[in-house]
Formats: structure tokens, sequence, C-alpha cells
């Protein structure tokens, strides 16, 4: 058994933990628990009516993979390069001629657009800079202050570690749900948290589960019992949500699109990885503060893992030359599967694929969020170089 200080340290606290845990917990990250599953609210996210915005979005069951085996040698990343894929994707996704014109398919200079990243792995494997920074720059071309961008996920320490700094991407705010203030102190000066600060409880996540987090992991889970709360980030700050995932494994699964929003999105996750990962990937995604606000997924593969993600293990990493670009985070999510899952078995972690690793996308797709079904994806591959 391994203690539940253990297990919240390696696997919420370090971003690389997971590659060190026990098969068994691995195993139950990556979803295979076949235990009974604990009663969740999902039917309150279903009476909420959808609009023009909401999952799979504008191209629902599209995605675009481009290829530049440029965009990464020797471990460096050429910016112009990945400019160039983001652009085609970005073209060939809504078939304009204008690239301008493709971005305000999705956004308008009115908008306040978050941006999702991912830094959970550290420097070594996280949402890069340089895909970040074009994304920022087309939208820039396109008419989109930086003003009204905000970078965020749910720990902003981590995206201050990784480069995501006011010295890097001046004028842009950078946030997260859980903070840290200039001492290095999760509490304010009356003791609460300001992750607390942070969450909106008009809006939640309620699953039968729940565990109780010590005083070390507390301000990594915000708070204990059955309710998850979105981050006010989604439900007050911002109006759209452009999601910017990595391309990486999770045991035989992958946390691609929609993994990135839905444990990025709420506090208390640690019982939901242990209890719900599939159910929790997919359920909190149909929640109108995720739903109708992510417009766009775009998925960096331009360094991605094999084995030992989803946190970060040098010798699994490897260069996928991609960006795959799409409004539904299923299809998004099934296409980068397929290419992890294809490299699991050249390198012989595993012999064939299996059902088991997409148990996520097929619930995300029963609640209408998008196309699960391979053969039902209009897939583009375009390759650069």
């Amino acid at each position: 058994m391994i203690s539940r200080r253990s297990f919240f340290k390696a696997a919420t606290l370090s971003g690389v933990g997971l590659s060190l845990l026990p098969g068994r917990v691995q195993k139950i990250f990556a979803g295979i628990n076949t235990a009974e599953k604990p009663k969740t609210n999902i039917a309150d996210a279903l009476k909420y009516p959808r609009n023009e915005n909401s999952m799979p979005g504008k191209y629902p069951g599209k995605v675009v993979h481009v290829y530049d085996k440029r965009s990464a040698v020797d471990n460096k990343f050429d910016e112009d390069v990945i400019y160039n894929m983001v652009k085609a994707g970005m073209l060939n996704l809504t078939g304009k001629n204008d690239l301008k014109d493709a971005w305000l398919t999705f956004v308008s200079p009115k908008d306040v657009i978050g941006l999702k990243v991912n830094p959970v792995a550290g420097a070594l494997l996280s949402t890069s800079l340089e895909i970040t920074r074009v994304i920022i720059k087309q939208l820039e071309e396109a008419g989109i202050s930086r003003s009204k961008l905000v970078i965020w996920d749910r720990r902003e320490f981590e995206m201050h570690e990784v480069g995501f700094t006011e010295d890097n991407f001046p004028g842009i705010k950078i946030i997260g749900t859980e903070r840290k203030d200039a001492k290095g102190s999760f509490y304010d000066s009356e003791g609460k948290l300001y992750g607390e600060q942070m969450i909106d409880k008009n809006w939640y996540y309620w699953a039968d589960c729940e565990d109780k987090y010590d005083a070390e992991t507390i301000p990594y889970m915000v708070n204990e019992g059955k309710y998850s709360y979105y981050t006010k980030i989604a439900t007050q700050m911002v109006d759209k949500i452009i999601n910017i995932p990595i391309l990486k494994n999770a045991g035989s699964s992958v946390t691609l699109c929609l993994k990135n929003l839905a444990f990025g999105s709420v506090s208390n996750t640690g019982r939901l990885h242990k209890q719900l990962w599939h159910d929790t990937c997919a359920e909190v995604c149909a929640f109108p503060p995720v739903r109708d606000k992510v417009v766009l997924n775009i998925a960096d593969g331009i360094k991605g893992c094999f084995q030992g993600g989803p946190g970060a293990n040098a010798q699994f990493i490897t260069n996928y030359h991609s960006v795959l670009v799409g409004t539904d985070p299923v299809a998004v999510d099934r296409v980068g599967y397929d290419i992890v899952i294809k490299k699991r078995i050249e390198e012989k972690i595993q012999k064939a694929d299996s059902a088991a690793g997409r148990i996520y996308m097929d619930a995300a797709e029963k609640l209408k969020l998008g196309i699960a079904d391979i053969n039902k994806i209009e897939l583009k591959k375009i390759e650069l170089s």
C-alpha cells in the first residue's frame, strides 16, 4: 500500500510523479479501475441549453494534423516553422484563405480569451512557450489585443516555473486557481487559501466519493468533500477558451484535450483521479463553463511522450513534430491517441490497442461533446517537410 501523503505528493505535487508510482496506482490513473463507479451530478449538466460555441464546436469530427520534422531539431524548437504549422492547421480547419479570417471564425476583439496551457510535467514536458507565442502572435495579427488574453492553468506557480512569466509574455495576464504569494505561502493573512478565493461555488461537479487531504496536500486540492468547484477563471474571467494540451500518454491512454480541460478546471481532483478518471475527463467538460467556452483545441505535439506520462521521464520523450487542430476535443484526442499508441506498440511497451484506453472518449461522445469513432472523423494530414 502507498500512503496518502506519498500518493498525493507524487501524483499531484511533482508533475513527474506518475512515472514513479507503483503499477497498481498508474493503472488507476489510466482509468483502468473496475470498481463500481460513484454517482455524479452529470444529469445537471444536460439541463443547460447548448449554444453555437458548445462542444464539439463549429467543425465537429474534423481534425487537421500538421507535421514538420523541422519543428524541433536537437531539442530546439523553431518558432517560425511552428508558426506555419499552426497557420496551415487554422486555414485547413476553417477553409479560409486568410489567416485573420480563420481566427476571427472563433474569437473577436471583444472577447477575453483564455489560453489553457499544461505545465504539470515541468520544463521537460509542458505546453511549449514557442507554440503559445505563435498563437498569441496570430491572435494579435487578427486584431486581438494582448490585454484581452489570459494564460491560465490550475497552478499559477507551475506556470511560472516553466516560463509563463510577465517577462516572457508582457502585457498578458497569467493566473492560476492554486496560488502562492510573494513569500511562497498558499495562505493569506487571515489563514485562508488563495485557491479558495479562486473557486466558484455556484458551479460544481459533484461525485459520491471523497478523500481526506493532509496539510501538505490541501493547498493543491483547495477543498475536500464531494464537490469539485469550477475555477473563476473559466466561470467569470474569460469569454472563450483556446485549449493547448500536450501529446502524451497516461498508461495506455492519453492526457490530451479533455483531460487538460477537466482536471485543470476544477478543485478537489485527488479523489477523482483515483475513482473516476474517465468519467471526470468527459463529465466535467459537459458543464457550461467548459462546454460552451472552449472554441478551439491546438494540441502541442512538437514534443510529447509515449510512456511515463502524464509526468515526464526523459527516456520516453519523443519528438512527434506535430500540431493537431480542431474544435472537437474528442476527435482531436482520438487522433492524438492513435499517434501515441502507434509509438507505444513500436517501442514494444504494449502489444496492441485496447478499448480500455478510449473509455473516456466514448463517454464524451455519449454526452455529445464530440466524435470518438475514428471511422467518422474527417482527418486531414498535412506534411510541410
